[in-house]
């Protein structure tokens, strides 16, 4: 199911570990879900749109490549935290 929900995250927007955690039907597995996007090896799957709360860029084996693929989405990421991240989340609530 994680990987179902990472697979649907649109270009241009990014979501954090706690959302693909609540859209999979665990709320309190953030954390379980950065272990399985670590070990998971399907290819094709943005694991690069997951970032921590708060728009950290978070956990990710290279964060200079993590950067530059938001960046190729359009996204700007100033330092380790994705600009704008409200407006760039992934789903929008109340929407």
């Amino acid at each position: 199911r994680v990987l179902a929900v990472v697979g649907r995250i649109p270009v241009g927007r990014v979501t954090t570990y706690g959302e693909v955690a609540r859209l999979a039907g665990r709320p309190r597995a953030a954390r379980a879900v950065g272990t399985i996007m670590r070990k998971s090896r399907r290819p094709g799957l943005p694991y690069h749109r997951v970032i921590a709360a708060g728009g950290a860029l978070g956990g990710y084996s290279n964060l200079a490549i993590k950067r530059a693929l938001l960046a190729a989405e359009g996204l700007v990421v100033s330092g380790s935290r994705v600009r704008n991240f409200s407006a760039v989340s992934w789903p929008k609530h109340g929407a």
